[in-house]
Formats: structure tokens, sequence, C-alpha cells
């Protein structure tokens, strides 16, 4: 399974990029999944909802299936944050997985960078960026510079970045 993640600060566009791209390398006949990296306190369950009560009583995973999607929580409650790759070994093989976020992970990443933002750019201090997608020109880096509003033109990046056909 092929990885590319999409980094950037906070509010620089990521997942906004990741769901332009995302339709067009489905079109290009590739099966893809996301990860998303929260840095927040986060549960997608509800208090009150059997899964919920499931968990609380101590279960360590509950599944909840519908006709339509099914999702496995896995409590942690005293566990560290698992690995990437222990988390990527626990997803259904893809053509690729694209990663938002773990941006201290050595795979390869492009970044996201708004100059209006007034961050610093992140890959002169990451060897894992292969190229950065920015709303204004950047001369002078070391990696490829791409159009940030050329959603097409970043997914053919990522291709013959990684190497994955093209249909």
């Amino acid at each position: 399974m092929k990885v590319m993640g999409i980094v950037g600060w906070s509010g620089s566009g990521k997942t906004s990029l990741l769901i332009q791209v995302l339709p067009i390398l489905k079109e290009r006949g590739l099966q893809v999944s996301t990860m998303k990296h929260a840095h927040h306190w986060l549960d997608v369950d509800t208090p009150g909802k059997d899964s919920f009560r499931h968990r609380e009583a101590g279960a360590s995973e509950v599944l909840v299936v519908t006709s339509s999607r099914w999702v496995l929580m896995h409590e942690s409650r005293e566990e560290p944050e698992p690995s990437i790759e222990a988390l990527i070994d626990r997803m259904t093989p893809v053509d690729l997985l694209l990663i938002e976020g773990f941006k201290t992970h050595p795979h390869p990443k492009l970044e996201i960078h708004r100059q209006s933002e007034g961050k610093p750019l992140l890959c002169p201090e990451d060897p894992g960026i292969v190229a950065v997608a920015s709303d204004r020109p950047l001369p002078g880096l070391a990696v490829p510079v791409l159009d940030l509003n050329d959603p097409g033109a970043i997914a053919e990046f990522i291709l013959g970045h990684l190497g994955l056909r093209r249909d």
C-alpha cells in the first residue's frame, strides 16, 4: 500500500485539499483510504447510546454495524497512542493511503502552505516533505512547489511520485 501524507499548520487547508484530490484519484481507478490524526480529544460515540454504555462498562473494543458502514472503537484508556505503523496495519490494504497529519513521521509528505498565515515552512526541517502546495510562488525551495488551487496537478504529482498507475 502506497502512503502519502498531507501536512501543514492548523488552518492551512489540508482537509480542503484532500477532499478535492480524493475524487480525482478515484476517477483514475484507484482505491483510496484516508487517516486523520486529531490533536484534540475526540469521541465518535454519544453518552446514552448502547455502544457508549458498552465502553463505559469496560469493553476493550466495540464494533458498531449498520447496513451502510461499520465503526470499530478501540478503547485505549491506559495505552500510549499507537504508532502510525500499527494503525496502518489495521487498515484494509488499498492502492493509496492519504494521511492527514502525523507531521513527524518519516513517510513521504506534501506540505500545504499559505503565505497569508505567516507560519514558517516545514520542509526545510523535514526531509520527508517531497513537495509543497502553496497559494503563492516559493522560489528557491529544494522540493517542487505546486499550485494549491490546482488539485488535478497535485493528484498527478502524487501519482507520479509514488509510481501509481494512471487509468
